[in-house]
């Protein structure tokens, strides 16, 4: 999250029409859908088809409220209080406003003021949700007072100073220099301080005890007002953006920087200098791992060439990235499995995999302990996709099916469009940016697109467009068959603190290669209309070489693997690697040589789905379901598309299309399926 929605602004005050009684009559039957005359739409399985033609409330997309009140706002934004009228009957009203909408359900909590401490803003939500239960509307808890996450709005530092975020820091120049190291609180110059919700000293994810009270004070308290709603009308709990606060990511640009609210003061002078993540058994836990004592060789975490220096630092971040994993995400996971819901959310700077070290140590294996992996998507120009938009989208996927898993949730919006003036967003460019994230696997939409901002009609259509997509592909798996390796391990040896924002040109030129080839290769692929999955060492030594000559990684299996410039397996992993590829496994490696890109993925992969011509703009996701093939191909770009879809089983395929409703046989020819796609449309193709 980094912008707050308020229930005050997307809620207005509803009369029920004559003869709306039903909530599912309300939802479903105000929108027309088409079916084109002699089509024959027989092929697809019935359960299939009524999803498709009447999207449940579970398949649509959900809208981010914070602060539940009884209370709305009329079309100019006043305030209309509705006095003493309390009852159920105005949370009816509130929700109805957004089932017309076409969402599914709502993201919400007790309201920030007096945050987690009034027992009168938990009775507002409990009755939202007791509501929300009735018209079987789905409920996530958002988990904080704003973000990021894991602060209970400064709760569990109030009594607690001791769970503050630290960092070991070096100043100066003379690494002997035992005075040039020392500790200090993680606030000053961290995501904490530089956010658009609040400035507010955050709570140490490495530090058991500091999540253990996050749990106690925020989830448990849910648990005991709303426990009946859990594992039924409770579904999640969505924590946004926790971080180790490790780094310096700059500050948010003004007039914004100014407007942000100060829960603690700062103080100006404390300098912005090299820093890594601490917590208080971190030497400890170091040396009953690596025998090694840590204060002897900490030197090395900030600069050093040697073999050495490079092995402290792999070992060094790979205990950061285990205690982040298992401390704060899960116990998380833990706790909410225990309470029949699920742990859900997005992590910060997922688009970044150098920021990923000092933020997460591993922000892979840290977004794989989450029961539904999410994504940030805070543009709705759908041409991110092509950029760095499918490493936001990598990641929860990869961490979902690396697990086993198929849920995936995004916060979606038009923050960008609206910074920038030029929102909000059109429906077209809303649509898009839905299709290719669903591409990505993504199931679950929260929203923080504003209902004012577009007419009922509008704001239903997109409902229904995503419960069309989720109709067909939520129960179906994403094939996989490609990985990219995601060299975090690598980059643990190369990263070195600096003073001031973290830019990869302040690394060293193997990083900057490593960075540059992984992002080249996932740009490629993309472009190319190959999906892959990301995998990072310890996904590939615990993975399995099949009968079939196929590497099984959780829900995956690979048929080829594609490793960046310089990457370097570790033993364990390069084993099961070197197994697989005598199986007939392929290997590709990115050289200064042969580098992989554009002109030549395609032929070092050789994908079993070919879209012919291919083009940037387009995006194509794959998936199966009751033995049936399914495609979801997206195009992003401003000119339609005519081409050929091409795969190895001949036959006729269904096509639906999620933006009408309407479904249509069409056989192949001798190139393959015939398919235009306009601007910014999406189809499912269905075998």
């Amino acid at each position: 999250m980094r912008v707050v929605a308020n229930w005050m602004a997307v809620c207005r005050f509803w009369k029920r029409p004559a003869g709306l009684a039903v909530p599912t009559a309300m939802c479903l039957a105000v929108f027309p859908l088409l079916t084109a005359s002699g089509q024959d739409g027989g092929a697809l399985p019935p359960s299939w088809r009524a999803a498709w033609e009447n999207p449940p409330l579970d398949c649509r997309p959900m809208q981010i409220v914070h602060g539940v009140a009884p209370r709305f706002a009329r079309a100019d934004g006043m305030e209309q209080i509705l006095g003493e009228k309390r009852d159920s009957t105005v949370f009816d009203e509130g929700m109805e406003y957004f089932l017309r909408r076409g969402r599914g359900g709502i993201v919400c909590n007790v309201a920030f003021d007096r945050y987690l401490e009034s027992e009168e803003h938990w009775q507002t939500l409990i009755r939202a949700v007791d509501v929300c239960s009735k018209l079987g509307m789905q409920v996530w808890i958002y988990d904080e007072k704003g973000y990021p996450s894991a602060a209970a709005g400064g709760l569990v530092l109030r009594d607690h100073p001791e769970f503050e975020a630290l960092v070991l820091v070096f100043a100066g120049t003379d690494l002997s220099d035992p005075a040039a190291f020392f500790l200090r609180p993680a606030y000053e110059h961290t995501h904490a301080a530089n956010n658009y919700h609040a400035k507010r000293r955050y709570p140490n994810l490495l530090d058991d005890r500091a999540t253990r009270r996050f749990i106690e004070v925020t989830h448990q308290a849910y648990y005991q007002r709303l426990e009946r709603h859990f594992g039924g009308a409770i579904r999640a709990f969505f924590t946004d953006e926790p971080s180790l606060m490790a780094v310096d990511l700059g500050p948010i640009p003004e007039p914004a920087g100014s407007k942000v609210p100060v829960d603690d003061p700062l103080d100006p002078n404390v300098p912005s200098l090299p820093t890594v993540p601490w917590v208080y058994d971190l030497a400890d836990r170091y040396e009953e791992r690596y025998h090694q004592n840590l204060e002897a060789c900490r030197k090395s975490l900030f600069a050093g060439d040697t073999e050495e220096d490079r092995e402290v630092r792999r070992r060094y971040w790979s205990l950061v990235g285990d205690l982040t994993a298992e401390r704060y995400f899960g116990e998380i996971q833990r706790w909410t499995q225990a309470h029949r819901t699920a742990s859900s959310g997005h992590n910060l700077h997922e688009e970044s995999i150098m920021h990923h070290v000092p933020l997460y140590g591993n922000g892979l294996k840290a977004i794989s302990k989450m029961d539904i992996p999410g994504l940030d998507m805070l543009t709705s120009d759908p041409q991110a996709v092509m950029h760095l938009g499918w490493q936001t989208a990598a990641m929860p996927l990869s961490g979902a099916l690396l697990r086993g898993n198929r849920r995936v949730m995004t916060e979606v919006s038009d923050f960008a469009q609206k910074m920038s003036g030029a929102g909000p967003a059109p429906l077209d460019a809303m649509l898009a940016t839905a299709a290719w994230q669903a591409a990505w696997g993504v199931t679950e939409y929260t929203l923080y697109y504003s209902p004012e901002d577009r007419s009922p009609e509008e704001n239903l259509q997109y409902g229904l467009f995503v419960g069309r997509l989720n109709a067909v592909l939520r129960d179906a798996m994403p094939v996989r068959q490609v990985g990219l390796y995601y060299p975090i391990r690598d980059l643990w040896s190369e990263y070195r603190p600096v003073a001031g924002p973290l830019r990869l040109t302040s690394q060293s030129e193997r990083a900057q290669r490593l960075v540059g080839s992984y992002y080249r290769l996932g740009q490629s692929l993309q472009r190319r209309q190959i999906p892959f999955v990301l995998t990072d060492h310890e996904f590939l030594a615990a993975g399995k070489v099949t009968a079939e000559g196929k590497l099984r990684l959780g829900g995956v299996e690979l048929s080829a693997l594609l490793l960046p410039l310089d990457a370097e397996l570790p033993p364990d992993a390069a084993k099961v690697v070197a197994e697989w590829q005598a199986a007939g496994g392929k290997v590709i490696r990115d050289t200064p040589e042969q580098p992989i890109g554009l002109s030549s993925v395609r032929a070092e992969i050789m994908p079993d789905i070919v879209v012919e011509p291919a083009d940037d703009a387009l995006t194509l996701g794959r998936f199966s379901r009751d033995g049936r093939e399914i495609l979801l191909l997206v195009n992003v770009g401003r000119d339609a598309w005519t081409g050929h879809v091409r795969t190895q089983q001949q036959g006729a395929w269904l096509i639906l299309n999620p933006h009408s409703a309407s479904l249509e046989n069409r056989q192949g020819d001798a190139e393959g399926l015939p398919l235009t796609l306009p601007p910014q449309e999406t189809r499912i193709l269905v075998q």
